[in-house]
């Protein structure tokens, strides 16, 4: 997939060559030979998606504009993609309506010239393949390709490759594009600077509440209701408060634009900042509150992504209090975004986060105040190897027998897997080739001891014996009538 990458980057400077004239194009260009490297090392949907970004960026960077912010550059990608499906169909029909005026193509003489030839052809290879046994052999084994469902999804991939050459190759243009719709651009009924005023005293007292409550709680470790644990507060409150944090962003983005009556009042931009730190501290106490349910319990992918963001809606949040304070434009706005949404998605491409949440989880059992038990090892068997290094570790330094039993049964299974995936072309990974590599080395000097044989559970548990199939009756048994009756019947 990588090597296809490199390829499909060189086809398109041959064949492009205006992009190497703009430097905004140059620039893609060299994003997208960076994210080759990411798709030859770990290839995954984004990877592709922000090569085939880059790489359409620079095949277009030549006609575009150089002042032109994000949200033309969004709508350029989007009809790009989609014109690109039907784009090689739009060919076929010029090329058909170019032909049929030049009158050059004539159906039945060409035919008339194929009848010949074909029939012949046909006639001769039959009589060889029964004279010849070695000829009649070759073409005995001729078959066409069984439709299996792999064929098909092989049939689609490379449907789909053609339509993403074909749309790197021959971009398709839309001079005329949507404006940036401007929130707030009309007053609305009831709102006035005093009601803004009100509102965000409002709001500034509410959310003074919530974070005291956070700061004695999460910050100073005050005491909790009875029958709640510090794990339960965390994990209820994590998400809804990042959402209360996006409410309040959406409320300045619409009720106090730049040089708007509500935004030039100095109370009020004292009250906007004031009420965007809330929300930072707020955001920080959503990251804390994750932290300590992590700790309870365990790191995963999904919480390192919940993480990441919420960290981006803090960004964020910063990035709407200065465009009021320096009076910047919503396209300033949402090119800082865009760019720093894409800075956290190319790093996400190039960090697998598996490994860092099984390394992170398998720390924390070997933590000598901490029980190994509590280890989730149906998770880590989950990340398709992602955590094999890790179990090794935990593997070699761990001293409870029973933990050594299963984490052995779980990286056995993890390790077979992905020798199975590397033992095909089609699946080897660079990356999951250096992690044997690293495995072969971490067991050089102390070998592994396999598991216990038998059954096991995604947390490596032996499985128990089937019961005993219980014994059919006999149908003499079954089909005997008594004897005798009582004086009732």
């Amino acid at each position: 997939m990588g090597l296809f990458a490199v390829l499909l980057l060189a086809a398109a400077a041959v064949v492009r060559r205006g992009w190497a004239a703009d430097s905004r194009g140059f620039a893609a260009a060299g994003v997208a030979a960076g994210m080759t490297l990411v798709l030859i090392d770990r290839p995954s949907a984004l990877a592709w998606l922000l090569f085939g970004l880059a790489l359409t960026m620079a095949m277009l960077s030549a006609r575009v504009g150089k002042n032109e912010d994000a949200w033309r550059w969004a709508q350029r990608l989007v009809v790009h993609a989609a014109i690109a499906v039907i784009g090689p169909w739009l060919d076929l029909m010029r090329v058909h309506r170019v032909t049929r005026r030049r009158r050059a193509s004539n159906l039945p003489g060409l035919v008339r010239l194929l009848v010949l030839p074909v029939l012949g052809g046909a006639v001769f290879i039959a009589l060889f393949a029964s004279a010849n046994p070695v000829l009649g052999e070759l073409i005995g084994r001729l078959r066409l390709p069984p439709l299996s469902g792999e064929a098909v999804v092989r049939v689609v991939f490379w449907i789909l490759c053609v339509v993403l050459v074909g749309g790197i190759l021959r971009p398709r243009w839309r001079s005329r594009l949507l404006p940036l719709p401007s929130l707030g651009g009309q007053r609305l009924s009831g709102v006035t600077a005093a009601s803004v005023t009100l509102s965000l005293v409002v709001f500034n007292l509410l959310f003074a509440v919530q974070n005291g409550l956070d700061l004695a709680i999460l910050w100073s470790g005050a005491p909790l209701p009875d029958g709640m644990t510090l794990a339960q507060y965390a994990h209820r409150g994590a998400y809804p408060l990042i959402i209360t944090a996006l409410l309040a962003a959406l409320f300045v983005l619409v009720f106090l634009r730049p040089g708007s009556e509500t935004a030039v009042r100095p109370l009020v931009r004292w009250l906007v900042v004031i009420w965007v730190g809330q929300n930072l501290l707020l955001v920080a106490s959503s990251l804390l509150r994750t932290a300590d349910y992590i700790e309870a319990y365990s790191l995963t992918r999904f919480r390192i992504a919940a993480m990441i963001w919420m960290v981006l809606v803090g960004i964020g949040l910063g990035l709407i209090c200065w465009r009021l304070l320096r009076n910047r434009s919503a396209a300033w706005l949402l090119n800082a975004n865009a760019c720093v949404v894409l800075a956290v998605l190319m790093v996400a491409s190039v960090v697998d986060l598996g490994p860092l949440a099984a390394h992170w989880n398998i720390r924390q059992a070997l933590d000598p105040d901490r029980q190994g038990a509590r280890l989730d090892l149906c998770y880590l068997d989950t990340l398709n190897g992602a955590a094999l290094t890790a179990l090794v570790q935990l593997e070699q330094r761990t001293l409870d027998s029973a933990l050594r039993d299963r984490v052995a049964a779980v990286r056995v299974r993890q390790m077979n897997a992905m020798q199975a995936r590397q033992s095909d072309w089609r699946g080897w990974r660079w990356r999951d080739q250096r992690r044997l590599d690293r495995v072969a080395g971490m067991t050089a000097d102390h070998p592994l001891v396999g598991p216990v044989p038998g059954g096991r559970d995604c947390d490596g548990h032996l499985k128990p014996p089937p019961r005993p199939a219980a014994a059919a009756p006999d149908p003499a048994v079954l089909f005997t009538v008594p004897l005798t009756s009582t004086a009732g019947d």
